[in-house]
């Protein structure tokens, strides 16, 4: 692997704040992607793996979602010493792009919320999709938006009333990040109230 662990691993750790902090930002981890060796990906996305480096270590639980889950699983145990586990008990689920229809739902509604005294103890969904920047049209609302943001996600389209009802006894809920074949990145923090944008030409964007 050609990544410099401390100096690439530090910008994909500040490019994904930045994505959480500003929801609806799109990071673009294409340069650091490009470091990532064929023969380190192994069933995964090159910008999943990243992730994985930059938030992992032996104290992390995950679990992975994909035909080729035992591949992948040891590959990151193996690079980041985190210890695969059932889906209720994880710190990160990662939907990989193959996972079986339904996954992304299955994630959320099994996905740990945290409790009231460490609401920070609960998971965070890592999903690739095809692209961030095209597919439904969604308006987010909240924290670290100026007004309004519009970004799309080409998904299915059940995921969102589930995430919905996960997040709706806040500060408890799960947290969500999107990476496409771009490897871009779009962060969904729970605190984003999110709605199907129908009339985008209604809104001043």
């Amino acid at each position: 692997m050609e990544l410099d662990i401390v100096h690439d691993l530090q910008s994909v750790y500040r490019k994904m704040v930045d994505s959480i902090s500003r929801p609806g930002l799109i990071s673009d981890l294409r340069k650091e992607a490009a470091l990532v060796e064929e023969e380190d990906i192994k069933g995964c996305s090159a910008s999943l793996l990243l992730l994985a480096l930059t938030l992992f270590d032996q104290e992390v639980s995950f679990k992975v979602f994909s035909p080729q889950a035992d591949t992948v699983s040891k590959t990151i145990n193996q690079l980041t010493y985190a210890k695969q586990t059932e889906t209720k008990k994880a710190d990160y689920l990662l939907i990989l792009q193959d996972a079986e229809r339904g996954s992304i739902e299955e994630a959320i509604i099994n996905a740990k919320v945290g409790t009231l005294k460490n609401p920070h103890s609960s998971a965070t969904i890592i999903v690739e999709v095809d692209s961030v920047t095209s597919g439904d049209a969604l308006l987010l609302k909240g924290p670290g938006i100026q007004k309004h943001e519009l970004v799309h996600l080409d998904i299915n389209r059940n995921w969102l009333e589930i995430r919905q009802e996960k997040n709706k006894e806040y500060p408890l809920g799960i947290d969500l990040i999107f990476i496409d074949q771009n490897h871009q990145l779009l962060s969904l923090p729970r605190t984003t109230q999110i709605t199907r944008n129908r009339v985008m030409a209604e809104w001043d964007m």
